[in-house]
């Protein structure tokens, strides 16, 4: 079952949205395959700290994070990738790692690479390793109100 708190959050904004039981997966390659969503409209969610505050970086499952870009396009002194250590208790109802890209349901801001925003649909981790979330990208950007930047390289 999704995470609580998002779930609810998805039901008071009547939000259509599919949960996508999948085989246990760890990464977000994994999580794309074994649930047969293409990498680039998997979204992982991807910690990061910018000038010392935790924040999420989303970006297609075959991406990777480019902090340089990141730090330049929101103006930023510093961006590092955040130690699960440091985030590991702000996500109470999730498995470590399957966070939903949903930091607004948590205190924090959110970076959606533009390469998600050109799909009708995204697909994120629902709080379990075992669960995915299909919603419109629509919704998602309007409920999360997110900062897209060009932050992501790779595939």
């Amino acid at each position: 079952m999704p995470a609580q708190k998002l779930r609810s959050f998805l039901d008071q904004n009547h939000v259509k949205y599919v949960v996508i039981s999948h085989s246990p997966a760890y990464t977000a390659p994994e999580v794309a395959h074994s649930a047969h969503v293409s990498g680039k409209d998997m979204a992982k969610t991807v910690m990061v700290k910018i000038d010392g505050r935790m924040a999420m970086a989303v970006i297609p499952a075959n991406f990777h994070v480019d902090l340089d870009r990141l730090q330049e396009a929101i103006g930023a002194r510093s961006a590092e990738l955040a130690d699960e250590k440091e985030f590991r208790g702000m996500f109470p109802e999730c498995e470590l790692g399957a966070m939903p890209p949903f930091g607004n349901l948590y205190g924090l801001e959110v970076f959606v690479a533009e390469p998600l925003t050109k799909d009708a649909e995204i697909f994120f981790n629902a709080g379990s390793h075992t669960e995915l979330i299909k919603m419109a990208y629509r919704d998602f950007e309007r409920l999360v109100s997110p900062r897209i930047v060009n932050i992501c390289y790779g595939a």
